[in-house]
């Protein structure tokens, strides 16, 4: 298995990565949002969706 950071052999002590420096660089953009996914226009529209409107075409 290889480091998902830098491709090295993985280290027993610190898998799936081969050292302290690669876990630390992997949490660092966990905590930056770097792996976030975004989230597309139709994601926000089928929010709206599940909304009942009323008689006054006011969203509830």
């Amino acid at each position: 298995m290889a480091c998902p950071i830098c491709n090295r052999p993985t280290d027993k002590a610190y898998r799936p990565f081969c050292s302290r420096r690669c876990a630390d660089v992997d949490l660092g953009k966990w905590l930056t949002g770097s792996y976030a996914i975004p989230a597309g226009q139709d994601d926000a529209e089928d929010d709206d969706s599940d909304r009942a409107e009323d008689s006054n075409g006011k969203l509830h």
